[in-house]
């Protein structure tokens, strides 16, 4: 994907107009819908491969990319505790911002290999899934600890069954169990649109990253600094963990934009219920306004040319 590629174009497109404080506005209805067939497009074409995996593999991977959601936020919180000098409860918000996934990178790097050519393992929406939870209870035991305060229920329902991990887990579902056959009906919404739907996800995007730019003036050069610097750190775990699991060069370039990426839905959803004292307005300037559009201009590309200097100087491991 080049940078004149038209989904970029739309994403710049979106910054732009609300640097300009223009009064290009996407419904939130219309986001709203943009998004669950975003969620479900992916969801259905991770669903259809699901089933011809062995499971004992997709397991072992599963458990593998559980420990990366776990192990990225205890990196990110000491550098933000310390270096940034951030409120504990700051801190633990804003790492597990970046130890969990954002759905719309996964979507870019999606079309930016599709562009190029380059397969990677079709059940990696199953991996996105998995990944979403782990750094949300770890950020909430960083800002809490083991305390009779954390609302249990009302967490594992934001977690479990928020509107992100119910429609990709049921795309996946559906997709497993219809099969490319059985999807055929709804092959021109979610699949042949598919592009279209991202450009328009990422017109919003662009909308929302320009109001955080205010966010970062404000906060200083740290965030900007972390909001480049950790996914960078984090692309390199995520590279040597796919290297570890023999996936090939494509799903290990994924999995490490995998985990450079940084949520934005899922993760603001639960932090607001859970540790309610954190600033939102710090883990969005940093996920939004600096780590999304570095990922979706600079980073993609830049972690599949890692992931293929990886594979040269190595012979990619288990693969």
């Amino acid at each position: 994907m080049s940078m004149l590629d038209p989904v970029l174009l739309f994403f710049l497109l979106g910054v732009v107009a609300g640097l300009l404080r223009s009064e290009l506005r996407m419904p939130a209805a219309v986001y709203d819908f943009v998004s669950m067939l975003l969620l479900l497009a992916i969801g259905l074409k991770g669903g259809i491969e699901l089933a011809r995996q062995p499971f004992g593999e997709l397991a072992l991977q599963g458990l593998a990319v559980i420990g990366m959601g776990v192990l990225l936020p205890l990196l990110a919180f000491p550098v933000l505790r310390f270096a940034g000098r951030l409120p504990r409860a700051d801190a633990a918000s804003i790492a597990a911002h970046y130890g969990s996934v954002s759905v719309g990178t996964y979507a870019v790097a999606a079309a930016y290999f599709a562009s190029r050519q380059v397969d990677f393992e079709a059940h990696m929406p199953f991996l996105l899934a998995l990944l979403e939870i782990p750094a949300i209870l770890v950020g909430i035991l960083l800002a809490r600890g083991f305390s009779r305060e954390m609302r249990v229920g009302v967490v594992a329902h934001e977690v479990f069954l928020g509107k992100g991990i119910v429609l990709l887990v049921g795309g996946l579902l559906i997709g497993w169990a219809a099969g490319p056959e059985g999807l055929t009906p709804v092959k021109p919404l979610f699949f042949d649109l598919f592009k279209g739907i991202l450009a328009l996800f990422l017109l919003e995007m662009g909308l929302i990253t320009a109001t955080q730019f205010g966010s970062l003036r404000q906060h200083g050069p740290f965030l900007v600094l972390f909001g480049i610097g950790m996914p960078l750190a984090s692309s390199v775990v995520g590279i040597a963990l796919g290297l570890g699991l023999g996936l090939s060069l494509g799903g290990t370039a994924m999995l490490g934009i995998l985990a450079a990426s940084g949520s934005y839905i899922a993760v603001p959803a639960a932090m607001r219920i859970s540790v309610p004292e954190a600033n939102p307005t710090l883990s969005l300037a940093a996920s939004l306004g600096v780590t999304f559009p570095f990922n979706v201009l600079v980073g993609i590309p830049l972690y599949h040319a890692m992931a293929t200097q990886a594979f040269a100087l190595t012979g990619g491991l288990g693969s």
